[in-house]
């Protein structure tokens, strides 16, 4: 396997493709948002107040965090069609990444989360220096735990939530963690 700095810009895994956000992406983004609003707001503080001007500073903030590598953000498509959010954040520390994802409200309970976070931690590993992946949900947000179970992660812990408490949460968030497979 190449050892590359960057994760590839496009990965696939069965049905579901995560492509990388680029800023000609801001309607698009700003259309899958909104279209389920009511879905993301009781997790995500982020959609309280989503407008088209934050669409457009998420999508340049892909690029920037891109160009840094600081972050991986990716739109998630099933079958060609656009379905939701999911990223390669470098905030738990040297070594680590931490994978993110959303899917929009009529494309849940279809594996594609499970599959995006899959090719996200296949992706983490690919890169040099990394040895483990996190995901990381609030504790009322069960759906989010089963994505981790059923990749093998396992959870380490409990800490305080980092962002802003979004309505449906509880402020208490959970540590899932897979270590790189020992090479063979």
């Amino acid at each position: 396997m190449e050892v590359l700095d960057r994760p590839a810009e496009e990965l696939t895994r069965g049905a579901v493709t995560l492509r990388r956000w680029r800023e000609a992406d801001a309607g698009l983004a700003y259309g899958l948002v909104t279209a389920s609003l009511e879905h993301l707001r009781p997790w995500m503080a982020w959609a309280a107040e989503y407008s088209p001007e934050a669409s457009l500073e998420y999508v340049q903030a892909c690029e920037r965090e891109w160009a840094a590598g600081a972050a991986f953000n990716y739109l998630v498509s099933e079958d060609g069609a656009p379905c939701g959010s999911a990223g390669l954040m470098a905030r738990i520390g040297p070594g680590g990444l931490e994978i993110g994802y959303w899917v929009a409200r009529d494309h849940v309970g279809r594996g594609i989360a499970t599959a995006a976070a899959a090719a996200l931690t296949e992706a983490a590993f690919g890169l040099p220096g990394i040895d483990r992946a996190e995901i990381v949900h609030d504790l009322n947000n069960a759906a989010s735990g089963q994505i981790p179970r059923k990749l093998g992660y396992a959870r380490v812990g409990t800490a305080v939530g980092r962002f802003p408490k979004a309505p449906g949460e509880c402020g208490t968030s959970a540590i899932w963690r897979l270590v790189r497979p020992a090479a063979g």
